[in-house]
């Protein structure tokens, strides 16, 4: 059976993990669903945004699942397709965005940190908490937790494998927005249907220049943010976008 269940809120698409009754755990099979998805929302013109979540109130992902992950003989090929399948999302030129409706602990915070902005419920928690089972973060915790956070906070975090609650997770940056009590998922569409108002080349640009150049010495990252900026200028939605404001009309958007 599939573990995402996709629907479509046009220019939305929304993938729920579809698995309530195990807090939505990180099985195998999801990690190679979420990669699938990542690429098939590439491909799709009509997917502006990308909204996350998990079935129910209790969990947005709650970790790996530890169950299935005892029968393992090779834990190292799960943390490849771990990595592959986050990558994807990352690399996906449409904007992700979980919608944190629980807990997002393990794994299940690596997976938060893999989209480009989260939508947090004031119920809701967040941690690494893996060095509790005698491991570390293996699915890029301690990689882009820093990197969002900074390294005193990451360290924090990672070492007392404590949970983070909706409100200090919005002050240091960990969650970008904090929805109204059981409202993450709409407050996530919301916020994807803003991002969607813009220009779908400009939006992918952008994504792909932060990712690139945001570790760079400095020219490095401005020769990096001009080359994609670049990119933009034959596009037919750059004119659209200059005739619409001199106009005072919404522009109309064709991706091209």
């Amino acid at each position: 059976m599939a573990e995402l269940s996709v629907s479509d809120r046009p220019p939305i698409r929304v993938l729920e993990i579809d698995g309530e009754a195990r807090m939505n755990v990180l099985s195998r099979a999801l990690v190679a669903e979420l990669s699938a998805e990542a690429k098939r929302a590439a491909a799709d013109a009509a997917v502006r945004a990308v909204v996350l979540t998990g079935k129910g109130t209790r969990a947005f992902c709650a970790g790996a699942n530890l169950k299935e992950r005892r029968g393992w003989t090779d834990v190292r090929r799960w943390l490849v397709e771990l990595h592959g399948a986050l990558r994807e999302v990352e690399r996906c030129p449409k904007p992700w965005i979980a919608a944190v409706n629980g807990l997002a602990l393990g794994g299940g915070c690596e997976l938060a940190l893999a989209c480009d902005l989260r939508v947090v419920d004031p119920a809701a928690q967040m941690g690494l908490t893996e060095t509790r089972i005698g491991i570390i973060p293996g699915g890029g915790g301690t990689v882009r937790l820093p990197r969002l956070v900074g390294l005193g906070r990451a360290r924090d975090m990672i070492l007392t494998a404590r949970r983070v609650p909706a409100d200090e997770a919005l002050r240091i940056g960990l969650a970008d927005r904090v929805s109204a009590p059981g409202g993450s998922l709409e407050a996530a569409v919301a916020l994807g249907n803003e991002i969607a108002a813009n220009a779908p080349l400009s939006i992918a640009a952008a994504k792909a220049a932060i990712a690139d150049a945001w570790d760079l010495p400095l020219d490095q990252a401005l020769e990096r943010e001009r080359s994609h900026y670049e990119t933009l200028l034959p596009s037919a939605d750059r004119l659209e976008g200059l005739e619409a404001f001199a106009g005072k009309r919404p522009p109309k958007w064709t991706g091209k």
